[in-house]
């Protein structure tokens, strides 16, 4: 006679699902969902439980997603197997189901998972040729809104292969911070403790905050960029909304946290009364310690003007590495000036002579000089000639037809194009500012 029937879930029931689930990894079949997951679709979607004499002895748990089902958990106590009671659980959960309009239930189960007759006998069907893939989302549910407080975000995953050329620097990276933070456990084995705060100093426009993006990237961590300008404006004062904001920050299971420019607040201080910003540059050198203290969180400071920083600021313990930065390599200009060479022309402009042309540019004044010659060319198809938006040019354009009504006579800029570009185009870094930054990387770099 049977003594079992099959009933809603409960949250009652909630420590018996967390038994069938831990009852069914222990006997070698390990669930393909989490235990998070299982437990969040009792509460959120369809669960039904098989019950004897007010003792649960199986459950399954289904979520719908658009016009599919999927069984999230499926368990039945081992003494109740072979007595109807899945074929009955799969049944009623499949009934909760139907007013939503779902056209296939379907189920993943392991390869270890040999008991699929009330698989079978509910009318599931193995389909073959299939094989099942998954990655964990990096981000749990419960810190998307912390993150987005934060105005912090998770970067594409892809940006550290965007990142062309600078082979030395980002080796050097992968290497030192990459590799243990990734894999902690194999660093231990090494003795090797995960870096918790780097240094990144190099000329302007090099290419610093494109490096810490690609480290949040590579590890696949919630980036989160510190303001201190819009910290300034808080009523608890740079120092208070500094201190604040790291300790929300630890809240985050996993971090890159990046400050720019951070030489605005750890300047060198002097021997003059204490002022608000050495306030702030105590404040940070506290911050540090405390931050170093989590694991799964790397603080990533950046600075154009290495030598201003605070001694105490650098010192060991503070930052593992002081890494430069500094103007692209061949490889990285070449990468760069394709990336704003219309493919249309690409293979007909000489990017060999352009790499070497532009020797000595910064990422930026390779994105303004590629800018400009796209528009120049432009101007220069429409118009019939270039113009440099004299006076003259305005009383030549203004006796010319409506310029949307012309047919360019070209399909987009050319060799000769790119090349006046460059030559209007002023170096960001000058050779003073990379001769100091030579004796920087002697004097300071920790590596």
């Amino acid at each position: 006679m049977t003594t079992w029937h099959i009933r809603d879930f409960h949250p009652a029931d909630m420590d018996s699902i967390l038994r069938l689930w831990e009852s069914s990894r222990l006997s070698g079949v390990e669930p393909v969902y989490a235990l998070s997951e299982v437990l969040a679709s009792c509460q959120e979607d369809q669960a039904v439980v098989a019950v004897d004499d007010d003792v649960v002895v199986g459950a399954a748990v289904a979520r719908a997603a658009h016009d599919q089902g999927w069984i999230v958990f499926f368990g039945v106590d081992s003494q109740w197997l072979d007595q109807g009671i899945g074929s009955a659980l799969l049944a009623a959960v499949e009934s909760k189901l139907a007013p939503l309009g779902l056209t296939r239930l379907s189920f993943l189960v392991p390869d270890s998972e040999r008991r699929v007759e009330a698989l079978n006998e509910a009318g599931f069907q193995d389909k073959k040729h299939l094989r099942y893939f998954e990655r964990e989302i990096p981000i749990q549910r419960q810190e998307i809104g912390l993150l987005d407080e934060l105005g912090g975000r998770l970067l594409p995953r892809n940006l550290w292969n965007n990142v062309g050329g600078m082979q030395r620097e980002k080796e050097m990276l992968e290497r030192r911070l990459v590799l243990p933070l990734a894999d902690p456990d194999l660093a231990q084995q090494y003795g090797v403790v995960p870096p918790r705060a780097v240094m990144l100093f190099g000329p302007p426009g090099t290419g610093k905050t494109t490096f810490a993006k690609a480290i949040a990237s590579r590890l696949e961590w919630p980036f989160v960029e510190v303001f201190p300008s819009r910290l300034a404006a808080d009523p608890k004062g740079l120092a208070g909304a500094l201190r604040e904001i790291f300790l929300e920050i630890s809240q985050l299971e996993h971090a890159v946290v990046f400050i720019d420019e951070v030489e605005e607040i750890a300047a060198q201080r002097k021997g003059d009364p204490p002022s608000p910003l050495q306030g702030v540059t105590n404040e940070l050198l506290k911050i540090i310690p405390a931050f170093r203290d989590r694991p799964g969180r790397l603080l990533v400071c950046a600075t154009n003007f290495i030598r201003t920083l605070d001694s105490a600021f650098l010192r060991h313990g503070r930052f593992d590495y002081v890494i430069p930065i500094g103007l692209p390599d061949d490889v990285a200009r070449q990468a760069i000036w394709l990336r704003y060479i219309p493919e249309s022309v690409a293979e007909n402009v000489d990017l060999d002579l352009l790499v070497s042309k532009s020797n000595g540019f910064s990422p930026a004044d390779i994105e303004f000089s590629a800018r400009k010659a796209s528009q120049h060319a432009l101007e220069k198809s429409v118009y019939g000639a270039a113009s440099d938006g004299s006076a003259a040019d305005a009383d030549d354009a203004a006796k010319t037809d409506n310029a949307a009504a012309r047919t360019p006579r070209a399909t987009g800029p050319t060799t000769e194009d790119y090349l006046e570009a460059i030559a209007q185009t002023r170096a960001t870094v000058s050779a003073e500012v990379v001769h100091e930054f030579q004796e920087d990387i002697k004097r300071i770099a920790r590596l």
